[in-house]
């Protein structure tokens, strides 16, 4: 397998049970992403672009196609296929995700939340510690709010958490989706620096983009997509 990432004829679609009807949200999708590659996927809301980070993330679940992962602990595998166990491995070691929204346990703060993160990739306690204080300060967070529940964050409060304990455990594929999404200018370019240091590093990475601008000279190539399927721009 050449490819870090390879996507072939995916389909995905969601029944309404209430209505009776089917709507599909994906069909015919193909990806192909080398290692230390940046694809960008742009489009409407609505458009599908969320349900194809989620299928890889194991979110959703698809009809038809498949998602090749070449994992460095299992090797290529499918992971349209993957056991529970392997897919909570992957997200722990291997494939990060930055969603719009902070999905976290109660009573846990923002410190705990990152350093588990780098603890989970055998990281020893110091270290934890010590790069947990990094980020937070990189991206600006209030010191003040690291021993803080992030239930009382504003929304780009938690944007900034939840992109930083994504980006500290330097995954080897990160999916991104909406990352600058109500961030300040600010903010957005400090995404923007750890997004360009982790290519460096070789993280390969599939995002979603409203803001074009934010993606000049960033991504390799740019897919727009269309009522569920898409066609190369760039």
């Amino acid at each position: 397998m050449e490819n870090l990432l390879e996507i072939k004829d995916l389909e995905k679609s969601f029944t309404l049970h209430n209505l009776g009807k089917n709507i599909r949200a994906l069909s015919g999708i193909d990806i192909m992403l080398k290692e230390g590659e940046f694809i960008g996927i742009t489009g409407k809301s609505g458009s599908g672009k969320s349900t194809i980070l989620k299928c890889i993330y194991g979110t959703y679940r698809l009809q038809q196609g498949s998602i090749w992962y070449n994992s460095k602990k299992f090797g290529p595998i499918n992971l349209a296929d993957a056991s529970n166990r392997q897919m909570i491995y992957l997200r722990q070691h291997e494939i990060g995700y930055v969603s719009q929204f902070l999905n976290v346990m109660p009573r846990t703060t923002a410190r705990q939340l990152v350093k588990q993160a780098i603890l989970e990739m055998g990281a020893d306690y110091k270290m934890a510690e010590r790069e947990t204080e990094k980020i937070l300060l990189h991206f600006e967070l209030d010191q003040e709010l690291w021993d803080s529940y992030p239930g009382t964050f504003s929304g780009g409060e938690k944007l900034r958490l939840n992109i930083a304990r994504a980006m500290v455990k330097k995954p080897r594929l990160l999916l991104l989706d909406e990352p600058t999404a109500s961030l300040d200018y600010v903010s957005k370019l400090k995404v923007k620096i750890l997004i360009e240091q982790l290519m460096k590093e070789g993280t390969t990475m599939l995002g979603i983009f409203h803001d074009l601008e934010f993606m000049n000279n960033l991504v390799d190539r740019e897919y727009n997509m269309h009522n569920g399927a898409f066609t190369l721009s760039s």
